[in-house]
């Protein structure tokens, strides 16, 4: 298995992700909730190790 690159830059609620190709995607993070712009998937943490997630095209 090889190692892979993976950076990410945060701003406020904003978080920009890299791998080593450049520019992967974004997140916009707002308290427990979370929207991703590649998995247009919003993520919702709950408490312990457990969270709540839900694919955009699937509402």
């Amino acid at each position: 298995m090889g190692v892979m690159f993976r950076k990410r830059k945060r701003f406020g609620p904003l978080q920009l992700n890299f791998t080593e190709n450049g520019f992967s995607s974004w997140t916009i993070r707002i308290g427990r909730w979370s929207w991703n712009s590649r998995a247009k998937r919003h993520r919702y943490d709950l408490p312990g190790p457990f969270s709540w997630k839900q694919d955009k095209s699937r509402s």
